[in-house]
């Protein structure tokens, strides 16, 4: 994977949007079932990313009986380990892979994994419902989960020092998030915190996505971060912006599409595959289904955000 290909993130997705409107037939396909489609198929890697591969799962049994398909969702930073030691076929991650794991992959096999984007995320910053804060922007994020402060926003502890008045004024912030090997928790750190660290004394980790959203709900004084799908009517995904006193975006697919929402990233199915050789049949259909107008529907389903049909057909592309 090249240095372009690891980077790869809004700008091809922008580029694909711009040229939609010209593009003939510019709509994800729909699936065609192919014969002979059978066997094993073993996923580990991201938690984010279970829910919605266990969606997928079922619809592409529901077109192919004789296969099986194991998911196991302990955090993106188990999917390189699983392909190189060839106990999974694909790799699911919520972030994009790093240096050092690709490396180790050719190191194994001469070439470098294959990146498939499948979906959308807006990484949301969630509150318990009842809290009146619109949004916050990226300082002020820092400020509230980090003891770094590497965007400049002096700390926040209560939320009075966030702007709120009244009965909020003195409430203390409880803070929760993912551990270290989860994707999520690295985007957010790296985004969010500016590549800096949490503040281990308040910051409390839960085991995956739902458990953060769950503990915010339970929390009147909670907030923490997760992908956006895992929204419950116990919390509110409040708006984020780049710069204090800059506009806030809600995290909506024309906002993440577009860039404007600061928290957004691809995710993304690894896979092994040899330069100039056909993927076997059972990852291939997968990832074709994942791709067609039937995968994508699930994606938004699951609460993520499709991906603009010309930047999926660029994925297909790469099978």
């Amino acid at each position: 994977m090249n240095k372009k290909s690891i980077k790869i993130g809004f700008l091809a997705i922008t580029s694909s949007l711009l040229f939609a409107p010209f593009a003939a037939q510019a709509e994800h396909p729909d699936y065609e079932r192919v014969s002979g489609v059978s066997g094993n198929l073993n996923s580990v890697g991201s938690n984010t990313l279970t829910v919605v591969l266990q969606m997928l799962a079922e619809g592409f049994q529901n077109t192919y009986p004789n296969v099986n398909i194991q998911i196991q969702g302990a955090g993106s930073g188990t999917a390189p380990a699983a392909l190189i030691d060839g106990t999974a076929q694909i790799g699911p991650m919520s972030r994009i892979i790093r240096p050092a794991e690709v490396d180790a992959f050719r190191e194994r096999y001469g070439y470098e994994p294959t990146q498939i984007a499948i979906g959308i995320d807006a990484l949301a910053v969630f509150v318990h419902r009842d809290n009146p804060i619109e949004g916050l922007s990226l300082p002020e994020i820092d400020a509230i989960f980090s003891s770094t402060n590497r965007l400049g926003h002096a700390p926040i502890r209560t939320w009075g020092q966030a702007g709120l008045a009244g009965e909020w004024a003195n409430q203390r912030v409880s803070l929760y998030g993912r551990n270290s090997v989860s994707g999520t928790y690295g985007v957010f750190r790296n985004i969010g915190l500016g590549g800096g660290d949490f503040d281990g004394s308040r910051y409390q980790e839960m085991p995956g996505s739902s458990a953060v959203v769950q503990a915010i709900g339970e929390d009147r004084n909670g907030i923490g971060y997760s992908g956006i799908g895992y929204l419950t009517p116990g919390t509110r995904a409040i708006k984020v912006g780049a710069t204090k006193g800059g506009e806030l975006f809600e995290p909506s697919p024309e906002a993440a599409a577009a860039g404007d929402y600061p928290i957004a990233r691809l995710l993304f199915l690894y896979i092994n595959k040899a330069p100039g050789e056909a993927l076997d049949t059972l990852t291939s259909e997968f990832l074709r289904y994942t791709l067609s107008k039937e995968g994508q529907a699930t994606v938004e389903r699951a609460g993520f955000f499709a991906l603009p049909a010309p930047f999926a057909l660029e994925q297909v592309g790469k099978l």
